[in-house]
């Protein structure tokens, strides 16, 4: 059985609204479990796909001041 993670994971958020994921963002986040580690790679690549380069450069700058 061939399962796509991105895909299963972007079909899992779907139709979720912007507080339902702040939630799973927030809970992922409190919860320090290694298996929400993929599900906020695909959301931050789904972010970073659909930043400008002004914003892309910011997420790098935070990642290299707290890091």
């Amino acid at each position: 059985m061939n399962i796509d993670l991105r895909q299963a994971i972007i079909q899992n958020i779907k139709g979720k609204d912007e507080e339902q994921l702040k939630d799973m963002i927030n809970t992922a986040i409190k919860d320090h479990e290694e298996k929400t580690l993929p599900g906020l790679g695909v959301l931050f690549e789904v972010i970073w796909q659909h930043s400008d380069s002004q914003s892309q450069n910011e997420m790098i700058d935070a990642l290299s001041k707290n890091i």
